[in-house]
């Protein structure tokens, strides 16, 4: 796996979900979305991404994405995240 190109297409897949409302994300909680996509190599990726509670319910929101490219990859994915605020700012950034 292009570790670089890896990181690439999943803060790009990321930038997707950071255009969603607050309230989108309250949906997702407990939900696992999963994407494959492929790299300009020519690799094959798989991207899940998660949205949690970052505290308590009606708080923020953790969304954490993680991409792999099979094989040992797959138990320890390169990650990469934010956090939205209810108010839809984005923290500690």
């Amino acid at each position: 796996m292009d570790e670089q190109e890896a990181q690439t297409i999943l803060e790009e897949h990321l930038e997707t979900w950071r255009a969603k409302h607050y309230e989108e994300f309250v949906d997702w909680i407990g939900e696992t979305s999963v994407a494959e996509m492929a790299g300009g190599s020519g690799a094959t990726y798989q991207i899940e991404v998660e949205v949690q509670w970052d505290g308590p319910k009606g708080g923020p929101v953790r969304v954490i994405g993680g991409i792999d490219g099979g094989g040992w990859r797959a138990f320890v994915p390169l990650t990469d995240g934010f956090i939205m605020a209810p108010d839809g700012s984005f923290l500690g950034e």
